[in-house]
């Protein structure tokens, strides 16, 4: 019996700590599509910016007390709202906190900040991800401005 529980304690740790490392490996990988995102976005480049998007009609994306649905609307507003480099500025994201609900779906928190040459503007978004095959994307955006 002792022999027993002894096994079942070191497959229960040996598989907790699969799983963390398996975890710890989708943290990096979510962590580089937020890099290349600001990446892409600094460069001016809105298409390879929603790269990181579903391409699917059930995208979401919440900001600004609209709610957008779809990839091409989503991409089309973006390209209505940043349509200059100046307005576009300068991304960053910060304070980022990363959680899993399972294996393939996972969401995101923090602060993004846009430095611009004239009203610079920043505030908190949420992401849900969805891993596809090898590929996580963003299946829901949250964007909120911080008023001064």
């Amino acid at each position: 019996m002792y022999k027993i529980f002894i096994f079942i304690f070191f497959l229960n740790i040996n598989l907790f700590s699969q799983t963390k490392t398996n975890f710890e490996k989708e943290k990096i990988a979510i962590e580089s599509i937020l890099f290349l995102q600001t990446e892409n976005w600094n460069d001016g480049n809105i298409d390879l910016y929603m790269n990181y998007y579903w391409n699917s009609d059930s995208l979401v994306f919440t900001s600004g007390g609209k709610i957008r649905r779809g990839f091409e609307e989503t991409k089309n507003s973006y390209k209505k709202n940043y349509n200059t480099k100046d307005k576009m500025g300068n991304l960053t994201f910060s304070n980022l906190e990363i959680y899993f609900t399972s294996e393939t779906s996972a969401y995101v928190i923090g602060n993004w900040f846009l430095e611009r040459k004239e009203n610079s503007v920043g505030g908190i978004f949420s992401l849900v991800l969805k891993k596809f095959e090898t590929n996580w994307k963003i299946i829901h955006d949250h964007t909120s401005v911080m008023s001064n």
